[in-house]
Order: C-alpha cells, then structure tokens, then sequence
C-alpha cells in the first residue's frame, strides 16, 4: 500500500494541468493513476479519421502553458496529444504518472482521514483524492435490436481500429454528432458506399479552419502578449455565442444565420429538408464543420433517417424495411456523462456511493466537490461542461477553487474537508432555476445532456466569466472542515 498527499485520477488535459498547478503551489507529492498505456485522456483515446478539436487551437490551451505553435486554427488529434505529451514533460509531470492503473474503487477511510484507492495492480492511499476522469471516457453503445449479430468489424469511434481497412468497402456509420461529422468527410472519398444513419439532424455551422502562417506563430512565440490578445478576442466571441441559448430573440436570429450554410452547401432541397434540424440551435450540441454538408451530397453516401429496426450479420434493417448489405459498423452513438463511469465506485463517509447519492442526476457544489464525500474532488464534474466555448477555462476556475480550499484546510489544521449539504443545496437549486430559461430546457429536443431525470446535470447555464468570477475566491462558510 503507498501513501501520497494528493492522487489523480486521469492523464488528460484537467489531470495534467491540476498536477502543474500543485507542485506550483508547493504540492510535491502527487500521483496521476492512467488506466491506459500513455496519457492524453480522451486526446489519446480517440483516434478515428478526422479527429479534431471543435475550438480554436489558441483557446485550447491553459493560460499558464500556451503554445505558439499550433499549426492550424483547429488543432487535430495527433497535435493535440503532442501537446499534452510535451506540457507533461516540460512541467516534470510524466514521472508522476502510473500507467496500467484501472480504478475499481475509492473508499473514504474516516479513521485515517484518508482516501484508500485499489486499483487494477494495487492498493494507495491518499489525503486528496482528485477526479479528472472527463466527461467523454466510455464510449456509449446503442440499444439496437441484433448489435452483437453483426458478422463484420464493428467499433465505436473512440475505440477506433486502425487495422480494418476500410478502402472500397460498404460502410455503415450510426449518429451524426460530434464525431460523425468529422469522420463522415474523412473516410468518405475512400468507402465505395457509406450509409449515414441519422436519428437527429444537427446544427452546423462553418469551421473556416486554415492552416496558422509560420510567420504567426514565430510571432506569438517571440512576442507572447499577441498570442494573448488572439485568445482574448476568441474567448471574448464565444461568450457572445453563448447569449443566443439563453434568449429566445437571439436565438431565431442565429438559426436564421448559421441555417444559411445548409442552404449553401445543400443544394438538393429534399435532401437539405432532411438534415435541417427542426429544435431550438445549441439544445443539442452546435457543430462545425466545413466538409460534413458536401460530404453528405456525394453519390456514394446514402442518409437514412428512418429509425434502425434491427442490426443484421450482414447489415443494418431500417423501420421502412429497407436493407443495406455493409462490411463495416462504425458506431458514432457518443457518451453517457450524466452518468460517469466511476460513480458506483467512489464510496463517501456515510458509506453510500458517489452513484446512490445522485441517484441518476450528479450534483455537486461549484462543479468542485460534493457533500458527505470529504477530500474528494471533481474536474469536469456536474454543471461545468460548455455548449459555446473551451472547457479549459473551467479547469482553470476549477483548480483556483480547488487549491483555496485545500489551503483552507490547511490554514485550520483540519484534516479533511467537505462541502455542507446547505451550501451544496443552494448552489443546486441556483442552477437549476438559471436552467429554466435555456435552451436545453425548452428546445425541443432530447440530448445527452439532460440525465435520466429530466435534469439538465451537464452544462454550466451561462458564459465562462460568471464561473471563473464565482470560483475566484473561497468562501469558507459553504464548507465544513473536520479537524
């Protein structure tokens, strides 16, 4: 059994940066467990075709690492795990990460004041126990009638095989989210057929992605005050996509907008009247994308928007009865995050587990921390994803928080610290009253992020700079310190 002041558990970009942050803060003691064989987190992980980030490269970093040299406006896969590879071993952080490591659980040791973690190989213990699983680990699989029937090479994209070859071949792809739409274009001029199951349309706007001039980024490097303003001015235009969510006016004048690059790339109009959505823009997740439209007017791609009655060993039966005859199953189905993975496994003081106390709709005070579960805190955790900007910024609020209330801790000689029912309570039904006016309530769609209870348990309801405004500072009397 080891022991370590602070464990964390995941290597992608909120486990690294809060590793930083510590041993900033003088916090030396720090262990990542990474139940895969390199870090990187969902940037390791996902490695299907196409594979980019849907914001700008110069957002996508922390403000206390940037990177002058991000070579287009949005960053691909394989640059971006570079990135995460290269922060690591600049801030001396590799070396405190254990690979192999797949938690099975985390039990709240009240006697030792200690969080008691087993693992896949062994058994730690730790004072602080930090979540930074993200909110888009575990693929989620379909409930499809015949899924397991099906005779060819079937994947999820997040567990992308590159070995299938997938050249001249009758290629079905289920979903049209996040990564559908990057794929799709990708693999489309090679496939002899490819059938596009889409249960809703999305929006999609255009990416305008270019590549970033050599002379810019010897610019930001020499000169990193510009490179700052370019974040600025980016950061400063996403918090201005965000009002059109929350205000109804803004909202028609930017579906009126951003519906105009359907109709400029989609010139079939039965074909166009198929993929327009037909839900308020952003209650599902809004999409970018220069190539997805074009993509889908191609001869060899068929869009099917019945529903899948059933999956067969040699294809896919619509509800119309129409059968496809495919070699391969891609399975664009996303994830579950209202429903995270560890959840049942991270057991608080009262003996309950992260999952009974939810109950199917995570809550937790500030996004950071939840109540009955001492010295335990979330990165990424419930209320704290964006529909409009980086997520980045919110790791960054999230580890000021975290730190201040850990020195906290220490300033009173406590041995851990919680949040208190009461302030978690009225943190809750704050956020659910500001959910009320959004989008994602009165849309007019079903979408990932709304948990099984109705609950809208995923977004943050307003722009970046209210969050970091109100995780700025600590306030001590919303939590309870055990001496």
């Amino acid at each position: 059994m080891t022991h370590h002041q602070v464990l964390i558990i995941g290597s992608g970009f909120a486990g690294i940066g809060m590793a930083i942050r510590l041993r900033e803060a003088g916090v030396e003691d720090v262990v990542i467990l990474e139940r895969a064989a390199s870090l990187g987190g969902t940037w390791q992980a996902n490695r299907y075709p196409g594979c980019a980030c849907d914001v700008e490269s110069v957002l996508y970093s922390f403000s206390f690492a940037p990177n002058p040299g991000w070579t287009r406006t949005f960053a691909t896969q394989p640059e971006i795990e570079a990135h995460l590879i290269h922060l690591a071993a600049t801030h001396r952080i590799t070396d405190r990460i254990r690979f192999g490591e797949d938690v099975r659980s985390a039990h709240w040791d009240a006697a030792h004041a200690r969080w008691e973690v087993r693992t896949s190989t062994a058994t730690w213990t730790a004072e602080t126990l930090i979540l930074a699983t993200g909110a888009l680990s575990d693929p989620m699989r379909p409930d499809i009638v015949g899924l397991e029937s099906f005779d060819g090479p079937m994947f999820h994209t997040a567990e992308w095989d590159p070995t299938v070859s997938l050249d001249g071949r009758r290629v079905g792809i289920i979903g049209t989210g996040a990564s559908a739409i990057q794929v799709i274009p990708a693999i489309q001029p090679q496939v002899a057929q490819l059938v596009v199951a889409q249960r809703t349309p999305p929006w999609v706007m255009p990416r305008w992605d270019r590549a970033i001039p050599e002379r810019t980024r010897q610019r930001f490097a020499r000169w990193p005050w510009t490179q700052q303003l370019a974040r600025l001015a980016q950061y400063l235009r996403h918090e201005v996509l965000f009002l059109p969510f929350r205000h109804a006016t803004l909202r028609r004048v930017a579906e009126a907008v951003i519906g105009l690059h359907l109709r400029l790339q989609v010139r079939d109009p039965a074909l166009r009247a198929r993929l327009r959505p037909r839900y308020g823009i952003g209650c599902k997740r809004l999409l970018l994308s220069d190539d997805f439209y074009p993509a889908m007017t191609r001869p060899n791609v068929t869009l099917e928007t019945a529903a899948i009655r059933r999956i067969l060993p040699d294809g896919i039966e619509m509800a119309d009865g129409t059968h496809h005859r495919l070699d391969v199953l891609l399975l664009a189905t996303g994830f579950r995050p209202t429903d995270p993975p560890l959840a049942p496994a991270v057991v608080g003081a009262a003996g309950r587990s992260l999952a009974e106390v939810w109950a199917g709709s995570p809550r937790a005070h500030l996004g950071c921390s939840v109540a009955g579960f001492p010295n335990l805190f979330l990165l990424n955790g419930p209320n704290t994803g964006l529909g409009h900007s980086s997520v980045l910024l919110m790791f960054e609020a999230q580890f000021a928080q975290i730190l201040g209330v850990l020195a906290a801790r220490r300033a009173r000689g406590a041995r851990s610290v919680a949040p208190t029912e009461a302030a978690q309570a009225r943190y809750v039904r704050w956020l659910d009253a500001a959910h009320r006016t959004t989008v994602w309530q009165s849309g007019g769609c079903a979408s990932w992020y709304l948990d099984r209870t109705g609950r809208n348990s995923t977004l943050w309801p307003y722009g970046v700079g209210r969050y970091r405004r109100l995780l700025g500072r600590v306030r001590p009397e919303e939590y309870a310190f055990d001496a």
